[in-house]
């Protein structure tokens, strides 16, 4: 399952960013605050936190740590408008696994799904449930040994 939580106080980017996702075949949960999911995020059902205009940004590099520590395997994706660089580099450290600018025009929303998309793979990955490479230890490659 790929339950993605989509946490914005903005009712209108929140249904669009709701509409698109579940096109794309995620398991959306969507809030005008992150703690009234806390609960999915615990239970490791919200693997990808899609976070925009839900807190200021002095409160963002408090509160990133504190999702992290409920999920280590998270992966929050911070949508927002311009910051200082001196606080982005924080959140950045506190472990967000992606920065996008809050997009203006509707194309501008590729970049949010790719992001989702590639935190999605990272999650899996992360977990042992992406491709396997490798049969078992010693083996070839499994891509190699289709073309063999």
């Amino acid at each position: 399952m790929n339950g993605l939580l989509v946490a914005n106080k903005d009712q209108i980017v929140r249904e669009q960013m709701v509409n698109l996702f579940c096109k794309d075949g995620y398991q959306v949960t969507a809030v005008d605050s992150v703690v009234n999911s806390l609960e999915g995020i615990l239970n490791k059902t919200i693997q990808v936190v899609l976070l925009g205009g839900v807190l200021d940004e002095q409160q963002i590099s408090k509160f990133v740590p504190l999702l992290k520590k409920c999920n280590r395997n998270l992966s929050i994706i911070l949508v927002s408008n311009e910051m200082p660089l001196e606080l982005l580099r924080r959140i950045r450290k506190e472990g967000i696994f992606y920065h996008a600018l809050k997009p203006v025009e509707d194309e501008g929303w590729d970049e949010i799904r790719q992001a989702v998309s590639c935190a999605f793979e990272n999650y899996h990955a992360r977990q042992g449930i992406g491709r396997k490479l490798f049969r078992e230890k010693g083996s070839i490659p499994v891509e190699k040994a289709i073309l063999a």
